[in-house]
């Protein structure tokens, strides 16, 4: 009897990992190969604004922009966090500021390093208080 219970449970979560792998699979971003341009709008705690402008075959932001020593973080369970954005610092836990990202003029609903990037995309990095 232990043992059927046993079964039946772990079938039922096999089930609901192939559910969840089959709902990421069709709901995450596409992204496109080739050589793509892109603009990156870095908003600083005191309001000043600079912008980085790169061209890239990859396919994610957080890759080029690491690679490109704009930003720094740690790899968390969610992704990237970025702590450090053109040498300067937004660390929740010390300040209750963060990096908030903006796709265009939307406010990013993925992390940096699952971020696709586009041919004449355009993204910010804004230093925000929690």
């Amino acid at each position: 009897m232990k043992n059927k219970k046993l079964i039946l449970i772990a079938v039922a979560v096999i089930a609901v990992i192939a559910v969840l792998l089959g709902v990421y699979t069709a709901t995450r971003p596409e992204t496109a190969a080739g050589t793509k341009s892109f603009t990156v709008t870095v908003v600083h705690s005191d309001g000043t604004e600079k912008a980085f402008s790169y061209s890239t075959d990859e396919e994610f932001l957080g890759t080029v922009l690491l690679a490109e020593g704009l930003i720094a973080g740690e790899e968390g369970p969610y992704g990237l966090t970025v702590y450090t954005v053109d040498g300067e610092d937004a660390i929740w836990e010390e300040s209750g500021a963060y990096w908030a990202l903006f796709v265009g003029e939307e406010y990013g609903t993925t992390g940096v390093d699952t971020t696709p990037v586009y041919d004449g995309s355009s993204f910010k990095l804004v230093y925000t208080l929690g």
